[in-house]
């Protein structure tokens, strides 16, 4: 599996969370508020690369930064 995908997708997260001035630990936090259970250390992980990110919690990513599902995938 190519997992440059996902690298490419996790790093435009971690791009967008800090462009909002958000830290792991607060971005976490608000998307378990939202009822998506997603710790800072999966977080982490997403960002990264090494963890897979579902649609349910690229719904609530979405909606956290206020950003479009393009401009998610950028």
């Amino acid at each position: 599996m190519d997992m440059s995908y996902e690298r490419a997708l996790g790093q435009n997260i971690r791009r967008l969370r800090m462009e909002r001035g958000l830290s792991q630990e607060q971005l976490s936090a608000r998307l378990q508020v939202l009822g998506c259970d997603i710790t800072r250390s999966a977080l982490a992980k997403m960002e990264a690369g090494q963890r897979h990110i579902y649609p349910d919690e690229l719904k609530c990513l979405r909606e956290l930064l206020a950003v479009s599902f393009e401009e998610l995938f950028v």
